[in-house]
């Protein structure tokens, strides 16, 4: 899930301090990194150099906003990537529910949702995604925020979407609770960090 880069259209609690040019060169070098991250997961190496586990068949795709169809293919093909969805309108639940049901439609055994503001992402997180989503049917990332930064899920399950805050910090909370009203086994990954104010750059250099 990822918004265009331009000056004036992301990042905008970073904008109001840095500037929208700084705000959305920082965005861009997020995309960059999130995007070369979710290609290594088809190939894992260990410290030793072999290969210790591999995801062959994913499907490594953008969701995209901000901007039309063919701009969209143009943006995503220079990060090196070779098919681009739109994100859609609404709210993100909304955008998320769309994504998933797409996926599924498209007979994904899973689908696996990721947003594009995640320094720390490494391709280690996605892989435990993935072997956790053959455990469990929801699998979710808690960020730091008090928000998830990944969600998996291997079945369509719109009440997961419904009537959170988003934004807040209850995302996580509220995710849980509904998970548990539907009696879905949830696995938990580690807790990483957004990128969303000047402070969440502190530990990013």
């Amino acid at each position: 899930m990822a918004r265009w880069p331009a000056p004036g259209r992301c990042k905008s609690r970073l904008a109001r301090s840095l500037g929208i040019e700084r705000a959305a060169a920082i965005q861009d070098r997020l995309g960059n990194h999130v995007v070369r991250t979710a290609l290594q997961t088809q190939t894992v190496l260990s410290s030793s150099g072999e290969v210790a586990t591999t995801a062959p068949g994913l499907d490594v795709l953008v969701a995209s906003s901000g901007l039309g169809p063919r701009a969209s293919r143009r943006w995503v093909a220079s990060l090196g990537i070779s098919r681009v969805v739109p994100q859609g309108e609404g709210s993100l639940g909304l955008r998320l529910q769309r994504q998933v049901v797409r996926a599924l439609r498209e007979r994904a055994p899973a689908v696996v949702l990721i947003g594009s503001d995640l320094p720390q992402l490494s391709a280690a997180d996605l892989i435990e995604a993935l072997d956790q989503l053959h455990r469990a049917p929801l699998v979710l990332g808690p960020a730091r925020d008090g928000g998830y930064w990944l969600i998996g899920l291997r079945q369509s399950s719109p009440q997961l979407f419904a009537g959170i805050d988003w934004g807040g910090d209850r995302v996580l909370t509220q995710t849980l609770t509904v998970a548990k009203s539907l009696q879905l086994d949830t696995a938990l990954l580690a807790e990483r960090a957004d990128l969303d104010r000047p402070e969440d750059l502190r530990p990013w250099r």
